[in-house]
Formats: structure tokens, sequence, C-alpha cells
């Protein structure tokens, strides 16, 4: 059974950037690219490097798709489904993620 989880304040986010939440024993990354409140969140570890530091990636575009890049070994995971561009087999969790009244929510299983 899943439920939605409140992380914070939709103002709490600075656009363009990440933030890492902990959410049921899992490092979250949240990113708000713009200053609309559209957002994405997918696991904050960083598969090559084993670390959690993804949240304090770069956030860049690759043929329309939003990705970030990790800021140990620059591998892009695609913000909507955590997919690896450099390695398939690198893929990352992806999380849906919502605003609901100005909060920041989490679904998680």
């Amino acid at each position: 059974m899943s439920e939605w989880i409140t992380i914070c304040q939709i103002n709490d986010l600075i656009p363009q950037t990440g933030i890492c939440a902990l959410v049921k024993n899992e490092h979250v990354a949240i990113f708000r690219p713009t200053e609309n409140k559209e957002l994405y969140a997918i696991s904050n570890i960083d598969p090559f490097a084993k670390a959690s530091v993804l949240s304090r990636g770069l956030i860049g575009e690759h043929k329309g798709d939003l990705w970030v890049a990790s800021p140990l070994k620059k591998q892009r995971f695609r913000l909507k489904d955590g997919v690896c561009l450099e390695d398939v087999a690198y893929n990352i969790k992806a999380y849906d993620v919502r605003v609901s009244n100005d909060s920041v929510e989490i679904r998680v299983d």
C-alpha cells in the first residue's frame, strides 16, 4: 500500500536546485528545475559512486528531457524516470511527487 508523505513547502525549494530528504529510510533527491511548481524525485544514491549525492548534481537538458549529472562521476540520470543516459544497467528509482496546498509530497510504497 502506498502513501503520500509531506517533505517540505514548495517555497523551501530554490528553483534550479535539488534537495535530499530521508523518506522511510530511502534517500530521495527532489528537484525543482524551474520557477513553476513542476517537481521530480529520484533516488539520491549515485549507483556508480555508491554515495548519496545526486541532489547536489547539475540539472541539464538533453533531447528535450531533464536530467541531473552526478557531482562525483558525472553520469546523467533522467529526472522523469531515473534512466541513466550513459548505461541503462545503472537506472535508479523514480518517485511520484506532487504539490498539494503548497506542500511537497512524495509517494512511497
